[in-house]
Formats: structure tokens, sequence, C-alpha cells
């Protein structure tokens, strides 16, 4: 007889595959989360983490994630901001650009033969940057009104921080300059719910939508996003779609919780 693979109370089964979302899945900040290293473990070899981060680079955040005791290939994660840098690099090779981001991304996109500036761009990059300040609002919202291509790393307002702490994200900055610019529009936003975070894990995957989970905290970036692709979704905390409330919790009800 083959075992039942159902999920108990789920209506899904048990995937071969995850995609994992990081802050509030995995980690808030600097605190990890009562069972996801077992979570990694777990899927050991069968996991991707597709992240709205616009600060890291995946050599940066598999070194912050080690320290924390989280072993993640740089080839695992799948950032936001990294892979911004990656399409504009392919729609505009060379292009000086003007990136509002954190420093690795600057050192990220020279890597890839972009001319990272803070003043001038034929491109503009906003991810979350924490030194953004007014008049880099007022000089970003100078070029959009130019009619420059503007591309968006994420859509999110906050990120949960330690301590229930909001951490201001990029769409906050968005919706900044978006106002300044007279309601000008992303060309183009890459990060959760829209696709590419979803096409790119599942390609590292190599299984089909079906055979893979999303586990993520958020009903509008994760869960929207996935089922746009046909993937299914876990949702974990403390809201009412939520079926654990941390990854211990999850691994309980997946019938993963022993070991």
């Amino acid at each position: 007889m083959k075992p039942n693979t159902a999920l108990p109370c789920l209506s899904i089964p048990l995937p071969e595959g995850i995609i994992l979302d990081l802050d509030g899945t995995l980690i808030r900040e600097h605190e990890v989360l009562e069972g996801a290293r077992r979570l990694l473990a777990r899927f050991d070899g069968r996991h991707v983490i597709a992240s709205n981060n616009s600060s890291d680079t995946a050599a940066t955040l598999a070194l912050r994630l080690a320290r924390m005791g989280l072993q993640v290939a740089p080839d695992r994660l799948v950032l936001a901001g990294e892979e911004a840098l990656r399409l504009i690099a392919q729609s505009h090779p060379g292009a000086q650009i003007l990136l509002l981001a954190a420093g690795p991304l600057h050192e990220r996109a020279r890597s890839l033969g972009l001319r990272p500036d803070r003043r001038h761009g034929d491109v503009v990059l906003l991810c979350r940057d924490p030194g953004f300040d007014y008049d880099m609002l007022s000089n970003a919202a100078d070029h959009l009104r130019r009619g420059v291509p503007f591309f968006v790393a994420n859509p999110d307002l906050t990120h949960p921080g330690a301590n229930s702490r909001l951490v201001p994200e990029t769409g906050t900055l968005l919706a900044a300059v978006s106002a300044c610019a007279g309601g000008v529009k992303p060309s183009q936003i890459i990060g959760k719910p829209h696709p590419h975070l979803f096409r790119r894990a599942l390609a590292l995957l190599g299984l089909p939508p079906h055979r893979t989970a999303m586990i993520g905290d958020n009903p509008d970036t994760d869960a929207r996003g996935a089922r746009a692709q046909g993937v299914p979704t876990l949702l974990i905390g403390d809201h009412a779609k939520a079926v654990a409330r941390d990854p211990a919790g999850l691994l309980a009800v997946l019938g993963l919780g022993l070991g």
C-alpha cells in the first residue's frame, strides 16, 4: 500500500520541492524562527529561497545566513534586487544606471557590466536603500519625469523585523518617488507577487509548479504570486490563512515534525 502523502487537513500533496520566502518565514532580521534549520534540512537540495530582498546579493546573504546558523548556498537564493540588475544588464547592456540601493548591489552592478551612479543614469533602479534621503528623492523624480526607464526591485511597503518591529521597504520609497514624479509607474517590478522570482525558482528546482509548494508569510505577495504560477501555497504566521505559526509548526502539519 502506498503511503498517504496528502497533507493533514490540507488539500495539496506533500511537495517534492519548496520555494521559501525569507523575512517572516525563516528569519526576522537577525532572529532565526523556530524550526527554520530543520525545514531547510528536511528539504536539503530541494529548496530555493525566493525573496524580495533588495539589499543583498546572493553571496552576501549566504554569508549573513551562515552567521545565523542557516546554511544556504548562493545558487539557492533568488533575490529581487540582484534579479533586477540581471534583467537591466540584459535589456540595457553597459548602461549607466541611477541605482538607489545599498553597497553590495553597486558592486554587483559593476560585475554585470553596468555603470552604477547615485546622481545620473539612463535607467533608474529603486531598491531598499537605508541611505535614501530628500535629495535622492528629488533627483530620482526628476529622472522619471524625463521618461527614463524605471525598474523597481519589489513592491513591499515593509518587512517584519525583530520584536514585531516593521522595517520600511522599497514600496514605501516607490510611493514617495511616484508621488513626486506625478504618478509615474514603474516600467517593471521584479519581486513578488510578480512572476519573475517564481519562474526562476521553479527553473532551479527543475520541477513543475504542481510538484512544489510556496512557503511564505504574506498572502498578498507569496500566496497571490504563487497562485498565479500554479504553485500551491502554505502560509505561516498569525493571520487567518496561515496553517502554522512558524516553520516548526509547519513541519508538524507536514507530518515531518520528528527527527
